[in-house]
């Protein structure tokens, strides 16, 4: 008399349990990682609209911070300048970082690995060395011109936006030879044997291929720019305010919900561009 195969199903409810309970930790641990990364944010713009002076009790809705948020010309006025480095230092930053980018996946050249080694020393080194280089560079670039020319420089807006443009171009060369890492030259080559020029093919082939990766070095270029403390703090001057310094200064004094308020506008503006930048990526 043959023997009955025996049966697997205790194995495989063995397996399926195994894997049940491996998927119900994943969910777990991906709610406490949202819940970590996004509750402060969550709270910061809740307490933008609370009652209490300090902004630690929620007391009851307001829309009071915000108005004297308008009213306040200081803290307004840092923000503006803060928006005006950001934008400046971002559209210089992304149009040198993707030249720089398409050079060196493209082109070889003699020390071309050295100039490797040095893009990324924005990104490894300590922001504050590199803001004390920058103060020195500063320093000693506005002591010699004096000397030769008697113009007498002092810091400021400018400062800091060629200051905010020297460590963003590392991040969006990065951000953009990642994305020209799989491309395909034969594009290229197809439409110049069509008929069309190196500018042509560089507008309707190269930039609509590489145009996802230009907007995310932008955005970190940008994002960088804007809630920089370090390096703006070491090259901004007498009577320039941006907002990170600003709001450092007020909190040190007195915390007020208009700390969170102006928080929660530069927040709104950060995911506006994010909406809008993928908008743009999606309709192309």
């Amino acid at each position: 008399m043959l023997d009955t195969p025996t049966t697997r199903k205790p194995y495989v409810t063995g397996m399926d349990s195994r894997r049940s309970a491996g998927m119900l930790a994943l969910g777990a641990h991906t709610i406490l990682t949202m819940v970590f990364l996004y509750a402060p944010i969550v709270v910061l713009v809740a307490f933008s609209f609370t009652r209490d002076s300090f902004g630690v009790r929620w007391t009851g809705f307001t829309l009071d911070w915000y108005r004297r948020l308008l009213a306040d010309q200081r803290l307004l006025g840092a923000a503006l300048n803060t928006l005006y480095v950001a934008l400046t230092s971002t559209i210089v930053s992304t149009i040198i970082g993707t030249m720089t980018a398409l050079a060196m996946e493209r082109y070889h050249f003699r020390g071309r690995t050295g100039f490797d080694a040095l893009l990324y020393l924005p990104i490894v080194i300590p922001e504050i060395v590199m803001a004390l280089a920058l103060l020195a560079f500063f320093a000693f670039s506005f002591g010699i011109l004096e000397l030769l020319s008697g113009l007498r420089l002092q810091m400021g807006l400018g400062t800091v936006t060629i200051a905010h443009i020297a460590f963003t171009i590392s991040f969006v060369v990065v951000v953009v030879r990642a994305s020209l890492k799989g491309f395909d030259m034969r594009l290229e080559e197809a439409a110049q044997d069509l008929g069309a020029n190196e500018w042509q093919t560089f507008r309707h082939i190269t930039l609509p291929l590489i145009l996802p990766g230009i907007i995310g070095g932008a955005l970190l270029a940008f994002t960088l720019s804007l809630d920089d403390f370090i390096i703006t703090f070491f090259t901004t001057g007498p009577g320039t305010s941006l907002l990170p310094v600003e709001v450092y200064g007020q909190v040190k004094r007195a915390i007020t919900p208009k700390i969170n308020a102006i928080s929660t506008l530069m927040l709104l503006v950060s995911i506006t561009l994010v909406f809008l930048s993928q908008f743009i990526q999606r309709r192309r």
